[in-house]
C-alpha cells in the first residue's frame, strides 16, 4: 500500500493547479474504492481499498471539499460494515448505499437534496459506464474508472471538472 501521506501531497499539488475544484466529490464503493464486490463476500472478511484512495480522500478533507457515497450494493449491511472497518465513515457527509435497477440518479437526487451542493459542483468515480452516463445528464462530471480511484483518476477527474466548469453551456449556472 503507498503511503498514505506521500498519495495525499501529490493530490495536494494536482489540486493547486487548477482554478477550481469541486465543493462534493462522489464515490462509487465496490470496484471504484475497493477492488471487489460487496455481495460476494461476507461481513467478518477483512476489507482493503486501492493503494492511493485514503490519500486522495485526506487530501480533498484538506482542502475542504465534501465526500459522499453513492452505490447500489444490493448488500448496504456489509458496505456499511466495511466502511466502518475501515474508519472512513465519518469523512462522507452523505451515503447512498441502496440497490435500484436503473443508474444512480435517485441517489444523486438525494445527495444533492442532503448537501444543497448542485450537480455541476460535483465529481463523480464510478466504474460502471451506465452509471456515469446517467449521472452525467444531472451535470455531475463523471469520471470512469478501470483500476479504481488513483492519481491519474483523479487529474482526469479535476481536468474535466474544470474543463465542464468553464465552458459556455455552465458560465450561467446557479452554484457558480
Amino acid at each position: 500500500m503507498e503511503d498514505v501521506e506521500k498519495v495525499k501531497a501529490e493530490a495536494l499539488q494536482l489540486m493547486g493547479v487548477f482554478q477550481v475544484i469541486p465543493k462534493l466529490v462522489v464515490f462509487d464503493l465496490d470496484h471504484t474504492l475497493w477492488p471487489f464486490y460487496c455481495e460476494c463476500r461476507s461481513k467478518s472478511d477483512p476489507p482493503y481499498l486501492f493503494p492511493q484512495v485514503k490519500g486522495i480522500m485526506h487530501a480533498l478533507k484538506h482542502k475542504r471539499v465534501d465526500l459522499a457515497i453513492a452505490s447500489k450494493s444490493p448488500t448496504p449491511d456489509i458496505a456499511t460494515t466495511y466502511l466502518n472497518k475501515l474508519n472512513i465513515t465519518s469523512m462522507f457527509v452523505a451515503q447512498e448505499i441502496f440497490y435500484n435497477w436503473g443508474n444512480k440518479k435517485d441517489h444523486f437526487q438525494n445527495i444533492q437534496s442532503k448537501t444543497s451542493v448542485p450537480y455541476n459542483s460535483m465529481l463523480f468515480f464510478d466504474d460502471d459506464d451506465k452509471n456515469i452516463q446517467g449521472v452525467s445528464e444531472l451535470g455531475v462530471t463523471s469520471i470512469l474508472v478501470t483500476n479504481g480511484v488513483n492519481l491519474g483518476a483523479f487529474k482526469e477527474g479535476l481536468t474535466r471538472f474544470s474543463q465542464n466548469w468553464n465552458s459556455p453551456k455552465n458560465k450561467n449556472k446557479p452554484g457558480k
